[in-house]
C-alpha cells in the first residue's frame, strides 16, 4: 500500500473502542483528529508514546483536536492498557488490519533476521474537512505528542 500524504482524503473507518462503543472517523468532521498508530499495547515504546499523549491531552482539547490511538490489539487488551496507564483518550482495535493497511502502516518488518508483518509507528493529523494535514511515518515514541501539538498550534 502506498503511503498517504498531506492533501489526501483520510480513509474513513469505524472501529471498536476500549470504551465499548464504535468510533467513526467521519463523525468527527468539523474539528482536527490526531490518529496515532502504534504496534502493541503495554510495550515500552507504545506505553511511552501513549502516556505522552495522555499527559498533554488537555492541550489537544484546547486546540479542539480529538486524539484516537489505533493498534491491532483486541479490545480486551486495550481496556487493560487504558486501566494500567490511566489513558483518557479512545484506544481503537483494528484486528483485521483493514484501517492499518488503508493508512499504509501495516508493513513488513524485520527483527533478529526474521521478517513479519506489523505496525509502523505513525501519526496523522486529519483536518476538519477530512483531508490529511500531516502524515508522519516511522515516528519516535518519545516527544511525539509534543511534536504533533506543535503542528496543530
Amino acid at each position: 500500500m502506498a503511503k498517504l500524504a498531506p492533501g489526501d482524503t483520510a480513509p474513513d473507518f469505524t472501529l471498536p473502542s476500549d470504551g465499548g462503543d464504535d468510533v467513526t472517523l467521519s463523525a468527527l468532521r468539523g474539528a482536527p483528529v490526531v490518529l496515532v498508530f502504534y504496534p502493541k499495547a503495554m510495550t515500552s515504546g507504545c506505553t511511552q508514546q501513549a502516556c505522552g499523549f495522555r499527559d498533554v491531552l488537555a492541550r489537544f482539547g484546547e486546540v479542539g483536536a480529538t486524539v484516537l490511538a489505533i493498534s491491532p490489539d483486541p479490545v480486551k487488551q486495550l481496556v487493560k492498557f487504558r486501566e494500567k496507564e490511566g489513558l483518557t483518550f479512545p484506544l481503537l482495535s483494528d484486528e483485521s488490519h483493514e484501517v492499518l493497511e488503508a493508512y499504509g502502516v501495516w508493513v513488513e518488518k524485520s527483527m533478529y533476521g526474521k521478517k513479519y508483518m506489523g505496525v509502523e509507528r505513525s501519526t496523522f493529523v486529519v483536518g476538519p474537512d477530512g483531508l490529511l494535514q500531516h502524515a508522519d511515518y516511522k515516528v519516535k515514541p518519545a516527544g511525539d505528542a509534543a511534536r504533533v501539538l506543535g503542528l496543530l498550534g
